[in-house]
């Protein structure tokens, strides 16, 4: 059970490490690999099919146009999430690369990189029993952060 992280460059690492802590959060190993559908498609082609037989989610990480999601997908029957990082420029509309896709072909999007290692811990967990009953675990801190920050705003009226 892994989570395969493709970065369409380096640039991309930052954004990635934040996936990988979320996994960790799960026990949830991450391999982090680089390459571009634009410049070197056959290196995409290569790292899916070095995973493609493995209880694995890819997890693509390009921003500007995002080939690579769609690419990495249309090449595997694994599921894959893109995690775009999104910048200012152009207003964020480079995100509509990763949004529109061909048919047959569905990348899901998940903005936040907390959430794309979330995702993939619960795709991961509909054959682990022990990761399900890790998220159910991380869920339920996530709701005792709601409720202490309810109860400091509450003291502090």
């Amino acid at each position: 059970m892994k989570v395969i992280i493709i970065m369409g460059s380096k640039s991309d690492m930052e954004w990635s490490k934040k996936i990988v802590k979320t996994l960790e959060k799960f026990g949830i190993r991450a391999i982090l690999r680089v390459a571009s559908a634009h410049k070197v498609p056959l290196k995409v082609l290569e790292i899916i099919r070095e995973y493609e037989d493995e209880n694995a989610v890819f997890i693509t990480v390009a921003g500007r146009s995002n080939a690579l999601s769609g690419f990495v997908d249309a090449n595997t029957v694994r599921p894959v999430i893109a995690c775009p990082p999104y910048s200012d420029k152009f207003s964020g509309a480079d995100i509509f690369s990763s949004l529109r896709m061909p048919s047959g072909v569905c990348p899901m999007v998940v903005l936040e990189p907390e959430q794309a290692g979330l995702a993939a811990a619960k795709i991961l967990a509909c054959l682990d029993k022990k990761l399900q009953t890790r998220i159910k675990e991380y869920q339920e801190e996530k709701r005792r952060e709601i409720e202490e920050a309810d109860g400091e705003v509450i003291q502090n009226k």
